[in-house]
């Protein structure tokens, strides 16, 4: 066999060997961004023009996750911030529009001490979803009830959904260890 052939099918064989291991690693990353991101992970593939660009968001959400200082909250801010959870919570009662958005509010001033963003909705949910995506679901979905209640939207069973939903994101914000770092 002439030599020019031996190089094509090293070539080949190089190629086909970079294409297996390719392979391998795309699928480890996928596994990887799902078991770290759950629902979420299978939310932002939806919503992608690709499973690669979906992919590519989620690895940059990590990336920016890294760059933020999260802290925990002192005790005593702990113990304050679930105090108002408490009278948000009792102030449903009487009036619940305005207690979901208090229960807004107040997320967003724990998400704010603790070191995360929080000017734009999409950025939070974003920032928030690689440190807890088990609750950024019920995060948006309460987001959404808020909203439909600033225009008149929302029955008192939505509010109570909504109350719901902050309060598991809540009980995540106020943990007392800092949010583990982005695992790959």
């Amino acid at each position: 066999m002439p030599t020019w052939a031996w190089i094509l099918i090293a070539i080949a064989a190089v190629a086909i060997i970079g294409a297996i291991a390719w392979s391998a690693f795309s699928a480890r990353r996928r596994r990887g961004l799902q078991d770290r991101f759950g629902d979420e992970y299978d939310r932002t593939v939806a919503d992608a023009p690709s499973r690669r660009e979906a992919e590519a968001e989620l690895s940059e959400r990590e990336r920016r996750r890294e760059e933020l200082d999260i802290r925990p909250l002192e005790q005593s801010r702990r113990d304050r911030y679930a105090s108002q959870w408490q009278n948000t919570q009792a102030a449903f009662v009487d009036n619940p529009e305005e207690a979901v958005a208090e229960a807004d509010r107040l997320i967003q001033q724990v998400m704010r001490e603790r070191g995360y963003p929080v000017d734009d909705f999409d950025q939070r949910a974003s920032d928030l979803s690689v440190d807890h995506p088990e609750v950024i679901t019920n995060y948006r979905a309460a987001h959404d009830i808020s909203r439909a209640n600033d225009r008149g939207n929302a029955s008192t069973e939505d509010l109570r959904t909504a109350m719901v939903h902050y309060r598991a994101l809540f009980a995540e914000l106020l943990e007392t260890e800092p949010a583990e770092s982005p695992r790959r």
